[in-house]
C-alpha cells in the first residue's frame, strides 16, 4: 500500500515478477481491509501482506476455498491459545522462532460469533525485534513462515522504483481523476518497462533501462535494442582530436 495526499494506492504483485497483478486507487479514509474484497486468487495461492489487511470474515471465506495467507498480528487481537506447539529459548544474540501456538480469533457473520483457527508463529529477527505472524497454512514449517514474510518487502521494492524513475513526487493535478490518471499512467509504465527489460534479456537495473527509454522515447529506434545493446559510456575518438586543423579539413571531402 502507498498513499499520497488523499488517495492510496492498493497493489497486488507477483513476487518473482516483481511488478503488479492487481491494483486499486482508493481514499485516504477507506479501511485497508476492504481492498481484500476485490482480490480473487486461486486455490493454493498464499497471501502474504500487513496486519492492516486483518479481516477475520475473508480469512475464514479463504480458508474454506483452501487459499492460504500471511500477515502479522494486531497488537489489540484477542487471541485465545489452544495449545503450545513449540517453545524455545533463544540467546541473546540468537534470532529465529521461538514459539508457535494454535490460536482462536473470534469474528462476527450473519450475527452468530464464528472461530477462526490459526497458528501464530513468534519470531526474533537480527536486530532483535520480535514479529507475531498468522497463518491458516499448516504444511509448512514456522521457519518457512518468517521467510515468506520477508517476501512481502518486494513491494516495497516497487513502489522504490516507480518514486524514483517516475514523476511521482509531485502531480500535474490537484482533481482526484487528474492525481489517479498520473498513478495508473505510472503503473502502466512501470509494467511496460519490466516487459522491455524481461524480453531483450537485460541485465541492467531497471533505473538504467528507465534512463535509456527515457533518452530515446522520441527517436525511430528499437527499444528492445537500445536496452540490450545501450551502454552509458561512449568510445572516445582521441586519434581524430590529434590531427592537425588542415588533415581534419581535408578528411571531409
Amino acid at each position: 500500500m502507498a498513499k499520497k495526499g488523499s488517495l492510496k494506492v492498493h497493489m497486488l504483485t507477483d513476487v518473482h515478477a516483481d511488478t503488479a497483478v492487481f491494483a486499486t486507487i482508493s481514499e485516504a479514509k477507506m479501511h485497508d481491509k476492504k481492498f481484500l474484497q476485490h482480490v480473487n486468487p486461486s486455490r493454493g495461492s498464499m497471501l502474504v501482506f500487513d496486519k492492516a489487511y486483518n479481516y477475520y470474515r475473508q480469512f475464514a471465506e479463504w480458508t474454506d476455498e483452501e487459499v492460504y495467507f500471511m500477515c502479522r498480528l494486531k497488537d489489540n487481537a484477542k487471541a485465545e491459545v489452544q495449545e503450545v506447539l513449540h517453545e524455545t529459548t533463544l540467546g541473546k544474540e540468537e534470532h529465529g522462532v521461538y514459539r508457535v501456538e494454535h490460536i482462536h480469533l473470534k469474528y462476527t457473520k450473519e450475527k452468530r460469533e464464528r472461530t477462526l483457527c490459526l497458528r501464530l508463529v513468534y519470531y526474533r529477527d537480527e536486530q532483535g525485534r520480535s514479529y507475531k505472524f498468522i497463518t491458516n497454512s499448516w504444511n509448512i514449517t514456522a521457519e518457512e513462515v518468517a521467510l515468506i514474510y520477508k517476501y512481502r518487502w518486494t513491494i516495497e521494492t516497487v513502489f522504490k522504483k516507480m518514486k524514483q524513475n517516475f514523476q511521482l513526487h509531485f502531480f500535474y493535478s490537484d482533481t482526484e481523476n487528474g492525481i489517479k490518471t498520473q498513478v495508473w499512467c505510472t503503473l502502466i509504465a512501470h509494467l511496460l518497462l519490466n516487459v522491455i527489460r524481461l524480453l531483450s534479456r537485460s541485465k541492467k537495473a531497471f533505473s538504467t533501462v528507465a534512463a535509456f527509454i527515457r533518452i530515446h522515447l522520441i527517436s525511430h529506434l528499437d527499444m528492445m535494442w537500445i536496452v540490450a545493446e545501450g551502454r552509458r559510456t561512449y568510445t572516445k575518438h582521441t586519434a581524430s582530436r590529434n590531427k592537425s586543423p588542415a588533415t581534419v579539413q581535408m578528411s571531409l571531402f
